[in-house]
């Protein structure tokens, strides 16, 4: 096999069932992996559940054609080289199909050697150009459909001012998502200011989101510019949009609707030239059913509605995660990277994973910081997951023994996921249990990747 040393993927699109067999034999015996399709239809379907590395597709067939395949490749599975074959060539096809996102246009008949050739020239090129656009993504690791899917229709969101909503599960990415969003559109030089709604106490926030003049209140000694103010002719960031609360709605929907406010004690309008994205790992039509957020700031936040998948869901990106993860906590430790063995990946791989990317990824750093072996296997999951004795007595409510050098966060994330475990879930007994507010509890479980809410 000429085009990578791993085993390829593609997929035959002919409604001619003597070429299918053909090409499926050849592709098979270069060592590929092949699906194959007899029809539009069938091809998206297959699109839509499996990722490929490679398409070919035949121009005419029943019920479309191969561009309509190549469209759906590009929406779907935007790193997917793809290869038109026709008996019909014509140099007008040949170049509408190259400018609609074809890697390449042979014309039947063909030899394999030279269909083998041009694949390993298209997923070359497909591949660069995956690694070019993947690469202001910053943290956002994988490869499935799912995922290039919501960065498919983040690149197209960036390419306009329009206001973002981002609802998916904590955990998934979704401050990563909006950094995205900026750096890919033309105000990725301008300022990006985040604000955690829920992590600012509910007394300042105002002055936080629109500033404040000089005695607006207690302790104002200087006016201060707001994070919309900072954010002018950049993007800000309303990070979980859901815990804003309803007494500053209206105020807020007016910054949107007319891009002008007044900082808290001062008449005056400040004007500013920004693009908005809201994120929330709830849903904001429900909340607005409830009463617990007003609808029109909801319609007026939700002008382009994204999301990312949870990671169970796009479990095939769970190796490259682990791999990222392992490679990154190696270095802030100043560690070789270990080696992570197959069993181990399986295990990752059959967890839920509740907490997404984020669990995953606290999960990997406590095991590149814990481990005393430069191989991780199969029982290393076993004993971070199922056997460790602080973890099995903690469950019982007993101190566990803690060992000496475990980082002190560790050993908050593991009181607060036990004292969660004690109360069943309800995070307003817990953070009374901890001597915390509910909000801090919020964030420190959002911080550690702990499951989402079961309870209060």
């Amino acid at each position: 096999m000429t085009t990578s040393d791993r085993v390829s993927s593609v997929m035959v699109v002919d409604d001619e069932p003597g070429i299918r067999t053909a090409l499926r034999a050849n592709f098979q015996r270069h060592g590929w992996r092949v699906e194959t399709a007899a029809c539009v239809r069938e091809a998206v379907s297959h699109l839509e559940g499996k990722q490929f590395d490679l398409v070919v597709t035949d121009i005419r067939m029943p019920d479309g054609t191969g561009v309509e395949v190549m469209r759906a490749t590009r929406r779907l599975s935007p790193g997917t080289a793809v290869i038109l074959l026709t008996a019909y060539g014509s140099v007008p096809d040949a170049v509408s199909a190259m400018r609609d996102g074809a890697l390449d246009y042979l014309t039947k008949p063909i030899s394999f050697d030279h269909l083998q050739a041009a694949a390993a020239k298209v997923m070359h090129v497909a591949r660069q150009t995956a690694v070019e656009d993947d690469s202001p993504v910053g943290g956002i690791v994988g490869r499935s459909p799912l995922l290039q899917r919501a960065l498919q229709r983040a690149r197209a969101a960036a390419r306009t001012s329009a206001d973002v909503l981002v609802e998916a599960e904590s955990g998934t990415g979704k401050e990563l998502l909006a950094r995205f969003i900026h750096d890919s559109s033309d105000r990725s030089g301008k300022p990006f200011v985040a604000v955690n709604c829920a992590a600012v106490p509910e007394a300042l926030l105002e002055s936080e989101l629109f500033g404040h003049g000089r005695g607006a209140f207690t302790g104002a000694v200087m006016a201060k510019a707001g994070k919309f103010e900072l954010a002018d002719g950049g993007t800000i960031l309303l990070d979980e949009i859901g815990e804003m609360p309803l007494h500053l709605q209206p105020k807020l929907l007016r910054a949107l609707q007319e891009r002008e406010f007044e900082r808290l004690g001062e008449a005056r309008s400040v004007h500013v030239d920004i693009r908005v994205i809201a994120t929330t790992n709830v849903s904001l039509a429900a909340m607005v059913e409830r009463g617990q957020f007003r609808s029109d700031l909801f319609y007026r936040l939700n002008v382009i509605p994204l999301s990312l998948p949870a990671l169970r869901d796009r479990k095939e990106d769970i190796p490259a995660l682990a791999q990222y993860f392992a490679e990154k906590h190696a270095a802030q430790s100043q560690a070789r990277v270990p080696q992570l063995l197959p069993e181990f990946l399986h295990r990752l791989q059959t967890h839920s994973w509740p907490g997404n990317v984020r669990e995953l990824a606290n999960f990997m750093r406590r095991v590149v910081t814990l481990s005393d072996t430069r191989v991780i296997d199969g029982a290393c999951f076993d004993r971070e997951f199922h056997g460790s004795a602080h973890t099995s007595t903690l469950s019982r409510g007993r101190s566990p023994a803690v060992l000496a050098g475990t980082p002190i966060h560790e050993l908050e994330r593991l009181h607060v996921e036990n004292t969660l475990a004690l109360t069943d879930g309800n995070r307003t007994h817990a953070a009374v249990m901890l001597g915390i507010s509910l909000r801090t509890l919020r964030n420190r479980i959002r911080e550690y990747g702990l499951p989402p809410r079961r309870t209060a």
